[in-house]
């Protein structure tokens, strides 16, 4: 069962935001300069200023409602998701995923790009019915009643498109978190997933490295997170205690949100808004706020941590559905060689693009779409029922 779904925060609850803005004891914090100890205090308190002053919540929950909203049950939990329907009758369903710190906000410039083409002059035949859900415990998503890992959430969101949705296969595309529920979403759900477009690499194969080349991968990532650790081992192992400081705190949980946006980003010149705007920014903030979902959302690194970690089981088998990479050379964490990534999946595409981050459908969204398309195309001639048609387990 399905119910239409709208944004709806009343002007009390945006006050109540903009009061704590305005109450932060600012002068308590030091001048620290640069970004090098976290969240930059000057850039900080530009952004609230602005965010008090001139920000307008409502035009982009307009933008939100602008598109069909649903709410739907799926294993007892209460999911959010746009539903747009694609141009073309045949269109093929788009599983369309965020992570953290992320929410539906990184899809609204794209949705009606992928599921109507021929706006950008692009033929119809392209066109996907596009989902984009608000993962469980994130945004306007209900709350799991604990902490729950990307596993399980492949299996909802499988259950979302097949049982409640109605479709018989799709494609599932994602980056961060959205990424890692898409790799298990082919790994155990290939029955019905067939096709994985993903933008970012968070699992691991079960055997490590091979070859010179991927063990000198693997010694670059691992210093490469000895300074990127702290918040993932922190959401990973103690989260509500993270949490009782962040759900009264808009301006902490805009300082740990942004920390993200701006090292995992394509930036210019170190200038975080040369890549998004005030407003893109504050939007995807608001959405943790205003919905309480801070704590929640963050359930999902101790989720994981519970469900294994980032490797793959050891009696790991071959992602077998056909699957593309699409390389942005700021990603938050190296690509492993493509050796390494074609013994977890069968690739059949691999885009190292020219420019963007880990947000690409903010930083990047037309080489997104047109990479989707892409690949959509290409498997006009790898049929869908290349890979058996067949679930690994």
């Amino acid at each position: 069962m399905m119910r239409d779904f709208k944004v709806n925060f009343t002007e009390k609850e945006i006050s109540l935001v903009y009061q704590k803005i305005k109450d932060y004891p600012w002068s308590s914090m030091p001048d620290l300069d640069g970004w090098e100890h976290g969240t930059n205090k000057k850039y900080l308190k530009e952004l609230c200023d602005y965010w008090v002053s001139e920000f307008d919540w409502y035009k982009h929950e307009k933008q939100i409602n602008n598109f069909e909203n649903f709410i739907t049950n799926v294993e007892g939990t209460d999911i959010h998701f746009i539903k747009k329907k694609g141009s073309n009758p045949s269109s093929t369903p788009l599983l369309l995923m965020h992570g953290w710190p992320g929410s539906v906000i990184e899809f609204l410039d794209i949705i009606e790009k992928l599921a109507s083409p021929e706006i950008s002059g692009v033929n119809k035949n392209n066109s996907f019915d596009v989902i984009v859900p608000s993962l469980p415990g994130f945004g306007f998503s209900g709350k799991p009643d604990k902490p729950i890992g990307p596993r399980k959430m492949a299996e909802i969101l499988n259950k979302l498109m097949i049982k409640n949705l109605g479709y018989k296969n799709y494609m599932a595309q994602g980056g961060d978190w959205g990424a890692t529920i898409a790799n298990w979403i082919g790994y155990d759900h290939s029955k019905f997933c067939k096709a994985l477009h993903i933008n970012c690499l968070t699992m691991r194969h079960p055997d490590g490295p091979q070859s010179d080349d991927e063990k000198n991968w693997q010694k670059r990532f691992d210093k490469d997170q000895i300074m990127q650790d702290g918040y993932r081992t922190q959401q990973a192992t103690k989260p509500q205690s993270l949490s009782y400081g962040m759900m009264d705190s808009p301006v902490g949980i805009a300082a740990w949100i942004l920390e993200k946006m701006y090292f995992w980003s394509d930036l210019k010149n170190n200038n975080l808004e040369s890549v998004y705007s005030k407003d893109t920014l504050i939007a995807n903030i608001m959405v943790y706020i205003l919905t309480k979902s801070f704590n929640s959302s963050s359930w999902i690194y101790f989720g994981r941590r519970e469900e294994g970690g980032r490797f793959f089981p050891k009696d790991f088998k071959k992602i077998t559905v056909p699957t593309a990479a699409a390389i942005f050379p700021a990603e938050m964490s190296e690509w492993p060689p493509r050796s390494y990534v074609e013994r977890i999946f069968n690739i059949k595409q691999w885009s190292e693009m020219p420019g963007g981050g880990h947000f690409a459908a903010l930083e990047k969204p037309d080489l997104l779409v047109d990479d989707i398309r892409k690949f959509l195309r290409s498997l006009r001639f790898n049929p869908y029922d290349e890979s058996g048609g067949q679930s690994n387990h």
